[in-house]
């Protein structure tokens, strides 16, 4: 089957369902509470991921921006799930630290994954040790999941145009997206925005689509505007775009009010806190007390006391940061976690903050 008949019908949403299937929606809704019923009766705890993990070996690298600070690694496995554009996938390392990556490859590939990687030398480890794999290294993954799905005019989506707006390393989930709009003949345009030419990630390969992508750079143009991003921007256009959170507020600024245009959009990290309120945390095994900030996740401020805890997108949507609280009220704040989870002491630790000021106490 060839990608073009792949995409015949709607890409799937986030939640990897069928858009705009009334069927489907009523099935699914039923579904739900039946399995909340279920998980409330029985206190399910969290599926494992232990029968899904799959194996990855590194395949190829290469060095991807003239800098030199981002990769590309191929990785191939058995039987790997199928994916859309716009998917991620968790890469579990040798030092247990989990990490997320945007595929940047083929969809209709199926015997490998690509995804690039930049160096973040003051980071939290993870980038640095995803540099220092070589061919033949191996790590886990389980499977790919999308939360910044594609949707395509006249299957899901009733735009009629694309514009891509791209920073940096934000290119790679937007990459297989204009390999998509270009192979279904649907208008689309492009702004690929970075510090220099130097520091863009297949900017090569970007450029192969000629005048209907933009290069823009800080060294040579400034800092870009909201109305140098979105262009022209007409009624009837869906902006898919990737990159800071600066970029991505002045963007939704830039769109308010425009009921006819689309907004799609995915973060490098996580987004800032609102209304938040100054609260304390006790980690269960140590006995240690962690203020965190009105303004502060509570995820960053157990990583700044240096207490580990596991995370990967720091947006509340990969759960790899799910952590279990012994004591204290919880304001959850994601969208993930199902309710049988919530009432069985579960929360999100990137994005969740305790309840008007309460203490928390962690399973960590």
């Amino acid at each position: 089957m060839g990608l073009l008949d792949r995409y015949r019908q709607a890409p799937p949403s986030a939640f990897g369902r069928m858009r705009h299937d009334v069927v489907l929606g009523l099935a699914d809704s039923a579904l739900a509470g039946l399995w909340g019923l279920s998980g409330a009766i029985r206190r399910m705890a969290p599926p494992s991921d232990t029968d899904r993990t799959i194996a990855l070996t590194v395949a190829d690298r290469q060095v991807v921006a003239h800098d030199q600070d981002v990769i590309a690694l191929t990785l191939v496995g058995e039987d790997l799930p199928g994916w859309h554009p716009g998917a991620h996938i968790d890469i579990h390392l040798p030092s247990r630290l989990v990490r997320q990556y945007s595929l940047c490859g083929d969809p209709e590939t199926r015997d490998c994954y690509r995804i690039a990687v930049r160096r973040i030398p003051d980071g939290g480890g993870g980038s640095i040790e995803m540099h220092d794999l070589t061919v033949g290294a191996r790590v886990t993954t389980h499977g790919p999941r999308n939360a910044f799905p594609l949707t395509v005019p006249g299957y899901g989506s009733p735009a009629r145009r694309f514009r891509f707006i791209a920073a940096g390393i934000g290119i790679t989930p937007i990459l297989p997206m204009l390999r998509l709009a270009q192979g279904r003949g649907v208008d689309w345009s492009m702004v690929y925005a970075g510090r220099s030419r130097d520091s863009l990630p297949f900017v090569d390969e970007v450029s192969e689509f000629g005048d209907r992508v933009a290069v823009r750079t800080d060294d040579t143009s400034g800092l870009p505007t909201a109305e140098e991003l979105l262009g022209d921007c007409p009624d009837g256009t869906a902006v898919y775009a990737c990159g800071p959170a600066p970029m991505l507020t002045a963007i939704r600024s830039g769109l308010a009010g425009r009921d006819d245009v689309e907004l799609h959009f995915e973060r490098f990290a996580a987004p800032p806190v609102v209304d938040g309120t100054e609260f304390t945390v006790a980690v269960a095994s140590t006995g240690e007390t962690v203020r965190v900030g009105a303004e502060e996740t509570l995820l960053s401020a157990l990583n700044r006391s240096g207490v580990h805890a596991a995370y990967s997108c720091q947006q509340g949507f990969c759960g790899t940061c799910r952590t279990r609280v012994l004591g204290g009220a919880v304001d959850h704040r994601d969208t993930l976690l199902t309710d049988p989870e919530r009432d069985d002491g579960l929360m999100l630790i990137c994005i969740s903050r305790a309840a008007d000021g309460s203490h928390l106490t962690l399973d960590l």
